[in-house]
């Protein structure tokens, strides 16, 4: 008697993390984050909204993976942009062009703005890996710092404390730049920081 014939059922595999982030990334410089739906994007990489609450969990977790990611693109760009043999100063203007938001709706300070506006009613965990972001562009900053001052590139300043300034002013500008406020455009703002440098570190 012949083998009944065995019925394979196949799964349809899920796209990669990245696959999903980036698109999710795309996705909110389209459209920006108010449209951006579980049920949205799991039709455009295959995958139904429960298939993506699955690997994310909720909407938050999916939308903090994605600045993770983001910004895993940004910290490589940067530690390529100060390790190059240029003076400290070039450099420094390489990290605030990477660090100063690119225009209105920009996705990734679209994202880092919303995730901060919740950080308040998420887990402390979530915090922690926000905070993580902050503390890595703060770290290359205060050692760019001590090595401007200690070439005698830039004037000799409290590394720490002027970092934490100089990223307060970054913060500011480049969420009037994302906003798209009256007389934020981003060419404005670069030399109104570039003016900032100039009489404090000069």
């Amino acid at each position: 008697m012949p083998e009944p014939a065995r019925t394979t059922r196949r799964r349809n595999a899920a796209p990669p993390r990245e696959t999903v982030l980036a698109a999710a990334m795309e996705n909110i410089a389209q459209h920006g984050l108010e449209k951006l739906t579980m049920a949205g994007l799991g039709r455009e990489v295959g995958m139904s909204s429960g298939h993506l609450l699955y690997y994310f969990r909720t909407k938050d977790e999916l939308l903090l993976q994605t600045l993770e990611w983001s910004e895993e693109q940004l910290g490589a760009q940067r530690r390529s942009a100060l390790a190059r043999q240029v003076p400290v100063r070039e450099r420094l203007d390489s990290y605030i062009d990477l660090y100063v938001a690119d225009g209105p709706r920009d996705p990734h300070w679209t994202l880092w703005l919303e995730l901060w506006n919740r950080a308040h009613g998420v887990d402390e965990d979530s915090r922690n890996r926000l905070l993580d972001i902050e503390l890595s562009w703060h770290r290359d900053l205060v050692a760019l710092l001590v090595e401007g001052a200690s070439r005698g590139e830039l004037r000799a300043v409290d590394a720490d404390r002027y970092a934490t300034r100089i990223r307060a002013l970054l913060d500011g500008f480049s969420t009037h730049v994302a906003m798209g406020l009256p007389g934020s455009d981003r060419s404005q703002v670069l030399a109104h920081i570039g003016e900032f440098i100039d009489e404090t570190l000069g």
